[in-house]
């Protein structure tokens, strides 16, 4: 009698999942998608959630009056901001995180942390803007899903 190997090695790791949120509606229903069907993973993932600031500007002389501790503080305080919605959903189901506030091209900040992290999958919410929107503006869900070399679900 033959039989076939497991497609999950009993020694496999956990699946590793990046959510990318940015306190919008539409990355908050991402983490509720995750929340609502973490049945689908035979273990509970180990999940990263991040948030992305942009770099504030660098000005001329901007160091004689903001410090790089401000700065950092400034970013952390925002990045909490953004993740604190994020964190009190999946908390209250119970599912484990890691949360990251990052700094950087959004898009390619999210993809970066993802590789370095050997996620294997991003989740990320749309903003469901129309079809001619997006085509003139794009958008970061579009951006990651066309510069990421993992899955990434678009959670609309």
């Amino acid at each position: 009698m033959y039989n076939a190997p497991s497609r999950f090695p009993r020694n496999a790791q956990l699946m590793k999942i990046l959510v990318a949120v940015d306190g919008s509606k539409g990355s908050l229903d991402a983490v509720q998608c995750l929340v609502d069907h973490a049945d689908w993973y035979r273990e509970t993932p180990e999940v990263h959630l991040v948030t992305v600031h942009l770099p504030v500007p660098q000005l001329p002389r901007m160091g004689l009056a903001v410090g790089k501790a401000q700065i950092r503080k400034y970013y952390e305080e925002e990045g909490e901001e953004r993740l604190a919605a994020a964190k009190r959903k999946l908390d209250a189901a119970g599912i484990a995180y890691v949360a990251k506030v990052l700094v950087g091209p959004v898009a390619e900040s999210i993809v970066k942390h993802a590789r370095d992290k050997r996620c294997d999958l991003i989740y990320i919410g749309t903003r469901g803007m129309t079809a001619l929107g997006k085509a003139l503006v794009g958008s970061t869900a579009t951006k990651v899903l066309h510069i990421a070399d993992i899955p990434v679900l678009l959670v609309k």
